[in-house]
């Protein structure tokens, strides 16, 4: 379970770098953008998600459970900052006029849905190993 939950945490990150990278390219990070998604919480996901998947892979090696439940603490961090950003990010997803400008109009659609369906697969994984199934 636990190299499933390294597999899954790393299809996830491979997902955010790509919705990341679409959002800076797009200039999100430009202080005259339209983006309704805040740089500190976007780079604090990417930052979180980057020292989760390092103390996960500590974890690995190391095997102190103690690690794999630091773990879970900060995938429930980036799932609550994730789900801010989604509720963010729907309303230019639908198309609203003002939001038209916005750099994250880019974000392909099979993209999020299958970041957000990795993210929880790996929540559900790295919960089992810690617990200990």
């Amino acid at each position: 379970m636990n190299i499933a939950a390294l597999i899954l945490w790393i299809i996830t990150a491979a997902g955010g770098f790509v919705l990341l990278a679409k959002w800076v390219t797009g200039g999100g990070i430009k202080p005259d953008n339209r983006t309704r998604l805040p740089a500190p919480v976007v780079f604090a996901h990417f930052a979180v998600a980057v020292v989760g998947l390092v103390l996960w892979i500590v974890y690995l090696i190391a095997d102190v459970d103690a690690l794999a439940w630091i773990s879970l603490g900060l995938l429930v961090l980036l799932a609550l900052t994730g789900l801010l950003m989604v509720t963010r990010w729907l309303p230019v997803r639908a198309g609203n006029a003002a939001n038209a400008q916005a750099p994250e109009t880019s974000f392909p659609l099979p993209v999020v849905g299958a970041h957000g369906l990795f993210a929880i697969a790996t929540v559900v994984t790295v919960l089992l190993t810690a617990i200990g199934i």
